[in-house]
């Protein structure tokens, strides 16, 4: 992969598209076309609840179609048509977050009940880590396009996705790890909206890890609170080696 340049934060749409690909790859691989066929009908759910939103006036263009989920930029054709159309019919539009999260948690949904508790929330969560990973990955990219090694102080500073007021945080920094505690996370808000806290929290459990140890392999993410649980996500990020080792970076 090049050299990364621009520096602004990565897009949801983007972010999406790259969730949807890992989903895709493990779920095929471990159970086949019918692995699929699960995925797309978690996909369906979605597209079904769009239409009881708007009562059913709908055009293409503005579903988010299982065949649209791997490419960034119908992901935001379809995000743009039905944030408009929501507001001319007087709803509150869905942010690309909410969006996110119903399309994993529905996924998550569908798999589990076909092939029960352990396999499918195994497949949920190595997706997730698989995405995690390249998450991190490009986020040591990031520091090192700006001439910065991939040690814990150049983490947070490089992070790929973008922050908004539908999350709120605090991070300090201390001598020997940084510590994050997020008190509002726009996922988990709509995981908890739509009841869907038990397929949320597969996400939950491996995300912010496995960015980490893409973004250098002795990083380290212990997360002993979680939104969906205890009411605040709490993070320690720490490098298992004392001297930060740098890990080279691909460019």
């Amino acid at each position: 992969m090049g050299e990364i340049t621009n520096l602004t934060p990565v897009t949801m749409y983007t972010i999406t598209a790259k969730l949807m690909t890992h989903i895709v790859d493990i779920v095929t691989t471990r159970f086949g076309e019918e692995g699929k066929a699960s995925i797309q009908a978690g996909v369906q759910q979605v597209v079904d609840e769009q239409s009881t939103e708007l009562n059913g006036q709908l055009t293409e263009n503005m579903l988010f179609s299982f065949d649209k989920l791997f490419d960034d930029g119908k992901i935001e054709t379809a995000f743009l048509a039905y944030s408009e159309a929501q507001k001319q019919a007087g709803k509150e539009p869905w942010t690309m977050f909410a969006i996110m999260a119903k399309l994993f948690a529905q996924i998550a949904k569908a798999i589990v009940e076909r092939y029960g508790k352990e396999e499918g929330e195994k497949a949920m969560m190595d997706s997730v880590g698989a995405f995690g990973e390249e998450r991190g990955r490009d986020i040591a990219r990031r520091a090192a396009a700006v001439g910065k090694p991939n040690t814990m102080d150049h983490y947070l500073s490089n992070y790929d996705m973008g922050r908004s007021d539908l999350f709120e945080y605090e991070t300090l920094f201390h001598p020997t790890e940084i510590e994050q505690t997020f008190t509002k996370c726009a996922f988990a808000e709509q995981w908890k909206k739509d009841g869907m806290e038990d397929f949320g929290i597969l996400y939950c459990h491996m995300i912010d890890p496995s960015i980490a140890k893409g973004f250098n392999p002795n990083f380290e993410v212990i997360h002993d609170q979680y939104v969906l649980k205890e009411g605040v996500c709490h993070f320690r990020f720490q490098m298992k080696e004392e001297d930060e080792t740098k890990v080279e970076v691909s460019r």
